[in-house]
């Protein structure tokens, strides 16, 4: 259903309007009209591709605007869900996604960190963080990532790499690795068994766990399954 795709639209709006900093108003209206489309029963295509005939009266041709235009979509909405199942886009959409294109790569840096959108506005405000600083090098990230997509997922290989070997990273660190980004991979987490902390082994010829004393010697394991603590291992 066309409903679903508009909708997901408008939450995309939403969200790159609150990126850019747009009143709550603004940003709720879209949310709003993403939620009623997605419980509106009758796909919108469907209502606007089959329009009355010349002879159907005022309200029958209309129709489509019935399920449209209540206080929760809005005139102009209204009309985007028209440019949608007419162009299959929407031009506003497009336009807001290249404005806000290096915010957005900001902005997922700062997430792949940990910090939400208020928490980055709220340090941008006090000047914890300065923005400009990160401005230069998320363009020249875009560039050469050449989507804001492929930028992002750059971000997230290098945050998964650099978080598992206890690693900062910055921007930057995305240009430094770019050559290597299909060799980037997670640190493998080794977790291993210990018995009151003497570490365990366990026999395949035997079928049987065995402790290894400070003296190195392989004691059978005969306490519950339930005693063994794995531990971590980096």
């Amino acid at each position: 259903m066309a409903n679903k795709e508009i909708a997901k639209i408008f939450r995309d709006m939403a969200e790159l309007l609150n990126i850019r900093g747009d009143s709550a108003f603004h940003i709720n209206a879209y949310i709003k009209a993403a939620a009623y489309l997605e419980a509106l029963q009758t796909d919108v295509s469907e209502l606007y591709g089959n329009p009355p005939s010349p002879k159907a009266s005022e309200g029958q041709k209309n129709k489509w605007k019935v399920f449209l235009v209540p206080k929760i979509i809005g005139d102009k909405n209204a009309k985007k869900i028209e440019e949608y199942i007419k162009h299959g886009k929407i031009k506003e959409f497009e336009e807001l996604e290249e404005e806000t294109a290096i915010r957005q790569v900001i902005t997922h840096f700062f997430m792949s960190k940990g910090l939400s959108l208020q928490e980055l506005k709220e340090n941008a405000k006090k000047r914890k963080i300065i923005y400009s600083r990160f401005t230069k090098p998320a363009k020249q990230l875009l560039e050469l990532a050449g989507s804001i997509e492929k930028a992002k997922s750059a971000i997230d290989t290098v945050a998964q790499w650099a978080s598992t070997r206890k690693l900062d990273y910055a921007i930057e660190t995305v240009f430094k690795k770019w050559l290597e980004l299909d060799r980037l991979k997670p640190k493998e987490i080794v977790k291993k068994p210990f018995y009151k902390g003497d570490p365990m082994i366990w026999s395949e010829s035997k079928k049987k766990w065995f402790v290894i004393s400070k003296y190195g010697e392989w004691l059978e394991f005969a306490d519950k399954q339930s005693t063994i603590e794995w531990r971590t291992i980096e």
